[in-house]
């Protein structure tokens, strides 16, 4: 029932199109009858060349009987081929609708939670699950109509010549089919999702190294990163073994089972054959003998159809897993903020529901100032600014901008009312002036290429053969993590949000790169509120507030010049700091 559940589910996304995968079916399982017939006639062959023997000139229809079975042949060919196209044109669209269908889902999900999933996890659900389900619906399903109807002529063949040999013929079948279903049921559906999980983790864990080498080569931490890379391969690799060798057995036994029929039909024959070998009974011998392998591979196809429909099962619940997380709501009723002010009441929020991230957290920042982020590792600051951008709703209390609940305004103004820079900052594969453009797709060549001068970007651009038009990324050049950060500003100031989040945005940038970083901020934050998240002390010097996050909470408040009067956790990171850069100026010198 489960696996017709997900069919019709699949059919029901065809819309129109599942018409075409019923006319597969229908057409496999014609193509499958007909491919039968010329067994009949190759029979007929044998029979008139028995009969004829040894004076084979009296066998005048050997010619009519070969051409009517390379006939039926090719038409069983274009039976088969026609379905193929049908299921095809149906699985296609399938595939797509799962595709589109999750990634619009994905498109309304808070950023964070994409985050979370992981990217390579989330790529391989959208791209190989639904392309699990093509394969399943272009080949498998109408495979599988064949296999159905090919038994059914088989019968009818084996009982008409010589039901003895006939049941014989069978034997294998059953003794293949009784192997079969100790490798397929609950046990291979579980296995099969141990499989997919093995390799989604690894997809995951490549995805996420590969991204990471700038940082993993900045801090020379090469051998650690890659140990959890090459976990994910180690226990792939050690399930793989540990399966294929609990398989081996039963699939040993099954190979033998099934290509094992003319050892039946020998041990059968000699024991028929006591008193003495009849014509017809050669005749009906030799012909089993040429039709019965038919039976192995239509088993095998059984049974391999038998696994993609486990595949296409544990494809859909990982769709499910993506089309199951809750979306944001949605207001009907959008309000504008009137400016980018920025207002947290009460909140509290947590990853897992159990564990409270950030506890009873309230602040105000008014429209124009700059505020900054510190505090220990994981306490609560970038999660912090991924609720101000709504990346995530907290479990309680409220966010504002502009006076207004972000959850009452819609997510095109949102998004245009708030920038962002990570420290990582993403470049897609396009040239400098659409990956800039993105940030205001309306803007003009000319409008882009001032965000650029105003983000520092004159050297990147001089340097470069093509200018503004130069390819970034695979195929292209490629730009140092400075360099990424300076476009990644021409964007922002582009764009021209009122409220500007800049998460460790000069964390890897080398001296002369932080240098014309920090002079693009300088213009970048001329009227707008800016949230900074710091661990360089020094960047938020001259910053009008400063939040100490510790542990979920706002631990003490205050410009920098109050903070460092007080004998609290920002004096004693100050101090910590200043120890550190001294350190590093003394042992250098």
């Amino acid at each position: 029932m489960k696996k017709q559940s997900n069919l019709s589910r699949l059919l029901r996304i065809a819309g129109g199109h599942k018409y075409l995968t019923y006319a597969s079916w229908i057409l496999s399982a014609a193509s499958a009858l007909i491919a039968l017939i010329p067994y009949w006639y190759i029979w007929w062959i044998m029979k008139e060349v028995l009969e004829a023997a040894p004076d084979f000139d009296k066998a005048q229809n050997l010619t009519h009987y070969g051409l009517m079975a390379v006939l039926y042949a090719v038409v069983a060919v274009l039976v088969y081929i026609a379905g193929l196209m049908c299921s095809h044109l149906g699985a296609f669209r399938i595939a797509t609708n799962l595709r589109i269908a999750a990634m619009e889902h994905v498109v309304r999900l808070p950023l964070g939670a994409a985050e979370e999933f992981g990217s390579g996890k989330l790529r391989k659900i959208v791209n190989e699950s639904s392309a699990a389900t093509e394969t399943y619906l272009a080949h498998q399903l109408p495979d599988r109509a064949g296999a159905i109807a090919t038994p059914c002529g088989l019968l009818l063949l084996l009982f008409v010549f010589d039901w003895r040999l006939g049941l014989l013929s069978l034997a294998p079948v059953l003794l293949g089919f009784l192997i079969m279903m100790t490798m397929t049921g609950e046990k291979m559906q579980q296995r099969m999702k141990e499989y997919q999980n093995a390799l989604e983790d690894m997809s995951n864990e490549a995805v996420e190294y590969v991204r990471g080498i700038p940082v993993v080569k900045t801090f020379g931490q090469t051998i650690f990163s890659f140990k959890k890379f090459k976990g994910s391969i180690d226990r792939y690799q050690k399930w793989v073994i540990a399966y294929t060798k609990e398989l081996r057995t039963p699939m040993m036994l099954y190979t033998a089972a099934i290509n094992g029929v003319f050892a039946f039909l020998i041990a059968g024959s000699l024991f028929f054959t006591q008193d003495g070998v009849t014509t017809e009974f050669l005749l009906n011998l030799i012909f089993y003998i040429i039709i019965t392998p038919i039976i192995s591979v239509t088993l095998t196809k059984i049974m391999f159809q038998s696994e993609n429909a486990m595949i296409v099962d544990d494809a859909l619940r990982r769709i499910d897993s993506v089309l199951d997380l809750a979306p944001l709501k949605e207001t009907r009723h959008p309000k504008s903020p009137k400016d980018g002010s920025v207002e947290v009441k009460n909140i509290r929020f947590s990853y897992d529901g159990k564990k409270d991230v950030l506890k009873n957290i309230s602040f105000s920042i008014p429209a124009g100032q700059t505020v900054a982020f510190v505090g220990p590792s994981g306490g609560g600051k970038t999660t912090l600014a991924n609720l101000i951008s709504r990346f995530f709703d907290p479990q309680s209390g409220v966010v504002k901008i502009g006076g207004v609940d972000v959850k009452e305004i819609s997510k095109e103004e949102l998004m245009n009312t708030v920038s962002f820079v990570f420290q990582n900052s993403r470049l897609i594969k396009a040239s400098i002036l659409e990956n800039v453009r993105m940030g205001r797709p309306d803007a003009t060549d000319e409008e882009v290429r001032e965000a650029l001068l105003h983000a520092q970007c004159g050297d990147i651009i001089e340097k470069l053969p093509d200018g503004v038009n130069t390819v970034v990324g695979t195929k292209g050049v490629f730009l140092s993590g400075g360099e990424q950060q300076r476009i990644a500003i021409a964007r922002v100031m582009l764009k021209d949000a009122p409220v500007i989040i800049l998460d460790e945005a000069t964390a890897f940038a080398d001296p002369d790169n932080e240098a014309k970083v920090q002079a693009a901020f300088s213009r970048l934050s001329k009227g707008k509120t800016v949230i900074m998240i710091a661990h360089r002390l020094s960047t938020v010097a001259k910053v009008d507030q400063i939040y100490v996050v510790k542990d979920g909470t706002i631990a003490e408040s205050g410009a920098s010049r109050e903070l460092l009067e007080r004998d609290g956790l920002f004096r004693r990171m100050w101090d910590n700091y200043q120890s550190s850069v001294q350190w590093k100026v003394s042992k250098e010198g």
